[in-house]
């Protein structure tokens, strides 16, 4: 899809509701699988095949109390989104995910900081947690930029669980990265 209408369109924020359903997940896709996900630098098509995210797990996130998936639109076109999780006195931050076409010049920044003064603002979160698979590191190495900081703390990548990709390499593992939101 041609982005250059989108480039300079205003961004608007907004919660998901179930009619984006079908629209999320092929925005979440686009930035993780496939060849299609090659032409941002959030692609994972190099570690994992399969799929990223289903209809039924965009739909639990939206339904989940204590959970929002934030949109981001320019010009009424689905441009990037995120999960967010309340868990008392911290957030969980998820299923972010950038148009490939956007990627790179500022919108995944500007996201990020939308979902981290919600977090704060509206929920009180003094940190904002989140998972990343510890293999990805230009990925972690962009939110150490953002005053992320590694805990070393990892959990283990489900392999089997097809929901969440098939794996291409043996030593995959998610490391939780936490951000003191002040």
């Amino acid at each position: 899809m041609d982005t250059a209408p989108l480039q300079d369109a205003p961004e608007t924020f907004r919660d998901a509701v179930e009619a984006d359903v079908p629209a999320l997940v092929a925005l979440v896709e686009s930035a993780y699988r496939g060849d299609a996900s090659r032409a941002g630098w959030t692609t994972e098509a190099d570690i994992l095949d399969g799929q990223r995210t289903d209809p039924e797990g965009v739909r639990q996130v939206i339904a989940a109390p204590g959970s929002r998936l934030l949109l981001t639109e320019r010009g009424g076109d689905l441009v990037a989104c995120c999960q967010l999780e309340q868990r008392g006195d911290t957030a969980y931050f998820g299923m972010f995910a950038v148009r490939p076409g956007l990627q790179g010049g500022g919108l995944g920044r500007r996201v990020l900081g939308e979902a981290e003064r919600l977090a704060r603002d509206e929920w009180g979160a003094r940190e904002m947690h989140m998972t990343v698979i510890s293999v990805r590191e230009e990925l972690i190495a962009w939110y150490e930029r953002r005053g992320y900081r590694r805990t070393g703390r990892t959990s283990p990548f489900p392999y089997g669980d097809e929901r969440f990709g098939v794996p291409r390499r043996p030593d995959l593992c998610f490391e939780l990265l936490v951000k003191e939101l002040g």
